[in-house]
């Protein structure tokens, strides 16, 4: 009779899951496309990550003190947003605009919005769209794979933007596609090196491979569809580094496996009618940014019924 019943909200049973411990293996699958784009872009990549990394690190330090709110550094959400804003950019990008897009994406897209889980759409993507609409030349001047072992960095067009011109013959095969020696953001070439990340996660159970393997999929057979080769466009661009690191964010994406199908699908048709039809070479960032947004409608539409709630009958 002395001890006493303790009454507290659900949930009663917890586990050992950590937000510290998911971005930390997070951190650890982005190792190996990070590694990569150190040998393709050469040294300054790791100049670029650092940057962005202590950008957002600070932003979020300051931001949480100024809005006076418990400091949130610790659960290293603001190391992978720092890691995932430097691999969409490219590794020439001058160091302050970097910065700019560390801060855009933890104080405007973030912070403002109440933090970490409250977040409507990725805060790197976000940024990286930011970026790329004020400093358009910045963003798409790609240096040449293994060109920062010369003497003078040589520029280099993106396969998508090759595809675009109609200049097919000048895009690499697919190996060295697969293997990153083609222009691009400095994360998102080395495909095999993005695998081996996705694989890590999927094995600790990080991420669900339904929306990475769908909307890869999905892209290969609309290309097809649409008279575009589908292993150049699904080995060019960002598509495995926004499949596999960026759609599955927690925050952003649907929780529900139809709701994950629903999403990539999305995510995949816009991309390829972005890429096909529309100005810009490259569509990943914004699909993603705008099914983020469509997110909630999809959850509410694929939420499971409730045990015991009989299903209304259709009005006469």
């Amino acid at each position: 009779m002395d001890r006493k019943l303790i009454v507290s909200s659900s949930p009663h049973i917890r586990g050992v899951t950590k937000t510290r411990n998911i971005m930390l293996d997070v951190i650890i699958a982005l190792i190996p496309a990070w590694i990569a784009s150190v040998i393709i872009f050469g040294p300054r990549t790791i100049v670029v990550t650092c940057a962005t990394v202590a950008a957002c690190v600070l932003a979020e330090y300051i931001s949480r003190k100024v809005m006076k709110r418990d400091n949130t550094v610790g659960d290293l959400s603001a190391i992978v947003t720092g890691m995932l804003l430097s691999f969409n950019l490219p590794s020439g990008i001058p160091i302050w605009i970097a910065v700019l897009g560390g801060i855009i994406a933890i104080v405007v897209v973030k912070q403002m919005f109440g933090g970490l889980g409250q977040n409507f759409v990725n805060p790197a993507l976000a940024a990286r769209i930011i970026l790329m609409t004020s400093f358009p030349t910045a963003m798409t001047t790609w240096l040449a794979p293994m060109s920062w072992r010369g003497a003078d960095a040589v520029t280099t067009a993106t396969p998508l933007a090759l595809t675009a011109a109609g200049t097919t013959d000048q895009i690499p095969d697919y190996l060295d596609l697969f293997l990153g020696l083609r222009g691009g953001c400095l994360g998102e070439t080395c495909i095999l090196a993005l695998l081996i990340g996705g694989v890590y996660l999927v094995v600790r159970r990080v991420i669900s491979p339904i929306i990475p393997v769908v909307y890869i999929g999905v892209v290969a057979i609309f290309s097809a569809i649409l008279g575009q080769d589908p292993l150049t466009q699904i080995l060019s661009g960002g598509l495995f580094l926004g499949a596999i690191f960026m759609a599955t964010d927690y925050v952003t994406s649907p929780l529900t496996n139809k709701g994950k199908v629903i999403y990539a699908v999305g995510c995949a048709i816009i991309t390829v009618m972005i890429r096909v039809f529309g100005s810009l070479p490259e569509g990943v960032s914004f699909s993603i940014i705008i099914m983020n947004i469509l997110t909630p409608h999809i959850e509410s539409l694929t939420a499971p019924k409730a045990f015991g709630i009989r299903k209304e009958a259709p009005k006469s």
